[in-house]
């Protein structure tokens, strides 16, 4: 009877937590910066390629803000196709599901921050009957499915990803939904079960590329589950993973034929970074899936300091529960959650090792490992409290351990609901910017940098701004009139350029501290030296 008013009063909680998790995947949607990647989803809705971008705005001439924003918006000129067309010449490691759904999205309710970034919220909330039917379908004990729907529903990295217009929540829904499909495919063993497999395989493999390794951590654990035989089970695999990779042909067609754009693209995630910052990265974003206040590898170490000891227990409890998976867990059970671990892992991983690079420390890469390791530790939880050998005060303090990690997680959420930047935007330096140059009565900006941190800053600008944007090498001719004159990450060889060649000064914002080289301002040489003087 004890357990049973146990297991209760948890359903209860977990229904608090559900109702907690909506509302802070809507509370103040639209409050952090539009950054860089969700700017580039806009560019992808509104049909234009970053060649036309360059040709009609990036050409050195004057414009205002509402020029550059015609960019991210849904337009008559373009359709569908030409939205699938930008995606597949431009960003080919990018396929188009998402962006079409988007699209249409944006077509019917209206294309604001607030509105575009509630298509991927509305999607997060599919995770939950997803991951409750996965924890059915797998585990032994039902109650770790309602444990598993409270850690996802208040997680602060999935409310983080459900706020933020990338496909990353429906990745999260067709990584459980692909997983849920073939456990009761396996089970029930009927063609329309794997049929339906199948079909989730597409979803997957049209929402981002590395479901790829999602299908291959399926694969193994069917055939380890199988006894490493070719059984009819394994074989019904087999056929349904070929089925939706022939479905998926048309888009392997334009990665390999736009391959290096492709690579070109991917690039940056192979930047060198030293073993010691990426072991930080690793550890940081597994910390972050139940505890995350805002802290990103840049902080300083006055930041950081207080917050390890709960990072550490953090990393203890999620050590101990794939400890006591494998050593508790029915075969299927580990055989399942390991897969995925270790095959959505290592192929990021082991590339930064030992060819060096950022792979493994992209926190959105690695979403199938944190949900896994969320099953987990919902699974150590879900067991703990209901594992009658225990004595009492045992028993007890696994329940102070799962409140404590739920309201991890509330207060987590509650923190970064009312933040502006957060660690994922990589734009923390926007705000200040913005605020320098509308300070100015009439500002031109003057930039040559890529079109994403353009595009970002422009939403914090205010309409006054004129803006005279280029493509590298060339210089812009400066108009007179303006009260202020600011250059946002300039190349070198355009600031150079300007000081020889228009008799210009430029010096940096000193008040962005470390940003400092993000904007500088124009000065006429004569004015620049009657100041110092």
């Amino acid at each position: 009877m004890a357990i049973k008013s146990t297991q209760d009063r948890l359903r209860i909680l977990i229904i608090i937590l559900i109702i907690l998790g909506i509302f802070f995947r809507f509370i103040n949607i639209d409050k952090k910066i539009y950054w860089r990647d969700e700017t580039y989803t806009s560019l992808r809705m509104s049909g234009y390629t970053k060649a036309e971008l360059n040709r009609q705005v990036f050409n050195g001439k004057e414009i205002r803000i509402e020029d550059l924003n015609k960019f991210q918006h849904i337009n008559s000129e373009k359709s569908p196709i030409d939205t699938i067309k930008g995606l597949a010449t431009e960003e080919p490691h990018l396929p188009p599901l998402y962006f079409l759904m988007a699209r249409f999205w944006v077509q019917w309710f209206g294309d604001s921050v607030a509105i575009i970034r509630s298509l991927s919220a509305i999607l997060s909330l599919f995770a939950f009957p997803c991951i409750y039917w996965l924890c059915r379908e797998l585990f032994e004990l039902p109650l770790v499915a309602w444990m598993a729907v409270g850690v996802i529903a208040i997680s602060p990295f999935q409310v983080l990803y459900a706020q933020e217009a990338r496909p990353y929540s429906l990745w999260t829904v067709t990584i459980l939904l692909s997983s849920a499909a073939l456990l009761r495919a396996m089970r029930i063993q009927t063609k329309f079960s794997w049929i339906i497999y199948a079909a989730t395989v597409v979803l997957g493999l049209y929402t981002f590329l590395l479901s790829g390794l999602v299908n291959i951590g399926q694969g193994i654990y069917v055939f380890f589950v199988e006894g490493c035989r070719f059984t009819k089970k394994f074989t019904a695999y087999l056929v349904a993973l070929i089925v939706g990779y022939i479905a998926f042909t048309p888009w392997i067609l334009f990665v390999i034929s736009n391959f290096s754009e492709f690579n070109k693209r991917t690039r940056w995630t192979s930047r060198e970074v030293s073993l010691f910052s990426l072991f930080n990265m690793w550890l940081g974003n597994l910390s972050r899936i139940f505890f995350d206040v805002g802290i990103g590898s840049d902080d300083s170490l006055s930041r950081i300091i207080p917050l390890i000891p709960f990072i550490l227990i953090l990393l203890i409890t999620i050590g101990y529960a794939i400890l006591f998976l494998y050593s508790r867990g029915s075969k299927r059970e580990k055989l399942f959650i390991l897969a995925l671990i270790i095959v959505c892992a290592i192929p990021l991983v082991l590339p930064d090792l030992i060819l060096g690079g950022r792979r493994s420390g992209i926190a959105r890469y690695l979403l199938p490992c944190y949900l896994s390791i969320q099953l987990a530790v919902a699974f150590l939880l879900a067991s703990k409290i209901t594992f009658v050998p225990l004595k009492v005060w045992q028993q007890k303090l696994w329940q102070i351990v799962t409140i404590a990690i739920f309201s991890a997680g509330v207060l987590s959420c509650a923190i970064s609901s009312q933040a502006q930047v957060w660690w994922n935007k990589d734009a923390s330096e926007l705000p200040a910017i913005a605020r320098i140059i509308n300070q100015a009565n009439h500002p031109l900006l003057v930039s040559d940098t890529n079109p994403e941190p353009i595009f970002a800053l422009s939403y914090l600008l205010d309409p006054k701004v004129r803006l005279q944007l280029l493509v590298k090498p060339n210089v812009p001719q400066i108009s007179q009139g303006f009260s202020d004159v600011f250059l946002y990450k300039p190349s070198d060889e355009l600031r150079m350029e300007l000081d020889k060649e228009q008799s210009y000064q430029s010096k940096p914002m000193q008040e962005l501290g470390k940003f400092q080289d993000h904007l500088w301002k124009l000065e006429k040489k004569s004015n620049f030296t009657n100041s110092v003087n």
